[in-house]
């Protein structure tokens, strides 16, 4: 079985060569790693502990491509990244989540299937992921 590869949707590179997503992360002035759960609706990260100390809920943090460094804001809404996902070795799917601590909320786009997953969806359901 093929695990999930998630790529950035800039220079493609792949941001879990291993098991968890890597992002550069950035609040305030405090910068540092962030790794994220692969599985969709999985909200638990690891970070660099001064990051982490100075995140409150709602604070909105800059994502950004450890590789090629450019920003991971999404253009559906700025208060989600996004990411590009392989599942199973299929075609790319879009992933689109949250970028504040403590919200719950990851879209998977496919085509003209929206996927959704954690308890703060509801707060985007005015958004349009198929720029039409």
């Amino acid at each position: 079985m093929m695990k999930n590869v998630y790529s950035c949707p800039h220079c493609r590179s792949v941001l879990n060569p291993n098991i968890k997503i890597l992002l550069a992360a950035r609040y305030g002035r405090k910068r540092g790693m962030m790794l994220l759960s692969p599985q969709p609706g999985n909200f638990r990260f690891i970070c660099d502990p001064e990051l982490r100390s100075a995140l409150k809920p709602g604070a909105m943090v800059s994502l950004s491509c450890p590789v090629c460094a450019e920003d991971l804001t999404s253009s559906t809404s700025k208060n989600l990244a996004e990411l590009r996902l392989m599942a199973h070795g299929k075609t790319y799917k879009r992933v689109e989540f949250s970028r504040r601590y403590g919200e719950q909320a990851t879209f998977i786009v496919d085509g003209d299937n929206v996927v959704t997953y954690g308890d703060d969806v509801e707060l985007y359901d005015e958004l349009n992921f198929f720029g039409v």
